[in-house]
């Protein structure tokens, strides 16, 4: 029985990196080949490769898929209920959300500056989903000019940064627009908890650049809020 050691794997990647690692009937993976494979996050299954079913791998031939089952990523079908899947829809319809309290906000004349702000939180939720779809890795380096450091500073300490009391229950008197904030906001948090359970492995998480970056969109949205109250956005 032929062992697939980590100088094999060393040498087949030295052009291209696959998503998946496929081990051939009759062969082993060595113990230091297993670690490389997880060091690179490639996923390791057993059997021969599948073929691709369309060069994009989105679509299978006609007949090829069940009406309840869809692709994860190139040819390989789930259910729909599928906790990926449903992470997946949870941050379409954030999407959805955000598109909709953009629109409200410019039909009644509100802040361009406002809306220029959750565009670019709506911007990284697109390149989320690409990246979870793609697998490939997560990078944002700020929201809004903010650094994490600065976002989780500001979330926690908004009388320090807005002269806002922290943690202010939404109230209709507030408004409608902060009631659209905390909207998002709240909808940001279950995207998040549908990504721990999306992305948990045993007691490893998968995809902690895409489970940090949420929690720091949450964050930024309640910043939103803050300056909102504090008068900022005209």
């Amino acid at each position: 029985m032929k062992v697939i050691t980590e100088a094999v794997l060393r040498e087949e990647f030295r052009n291209s990196r696959p998503e998946i690692y496929y081990i051939p009937e009759g062969k082993i993976l060595s113990p230091a080949g297993r670690e490389y494979l997880q060091q690179l996050k490639i996923k390791i299954l057993a059997g021969e490769k599948p073929k691709s079913l369309s060069k994009k791998g989105l679509s299978a031939p006609k007949g090829q898929k069940p009406e309840h089952m869809t692709h994860l990523y190139e040819n390989v079908l789930v259910d729909k209920n599928h906790p990926r899947i449903l992470f997946r829809g949870k941050l379409d319809s954030l999407q959805a959300l955000v598109v909709m309290t953009q629109c409200q906000i410019l039909e009644d004349r509100g802040s361009e500056a406002l809306v220029n702000n959750l565009q670019e939180i709506l911007d990284a939720l697109r390149r989320m989903m690409r990246c979870d779809v793609l697998g490939e890795p997560f990078q944002n380096e700020s929201i809004m000019g903010l650094n994490h450091a600065q976002l989780r500073e500001r979330s926690h300490a908004p009388m320090k940064f807005y002269n806002i009391k922290q943690m202010i229950l939404p109230h209709y008197s507030m408004g409608k627009v902060y009631g659209l904030l905390n909207q998002v906001r709240t909808a940001v948090r279950e995207t998040e908890l549908a990504a721990v359970g999306a992305f948990k492995e045993g007691s490893k998480q998968t995809r902690n650049d895409i489970i940090e970056e949420l929690n720091k969109l949450s964050s930024a949205v309640h910043i939103l809020m803050c300056m909102y109250l504090a008068g900022e956005f005209k």
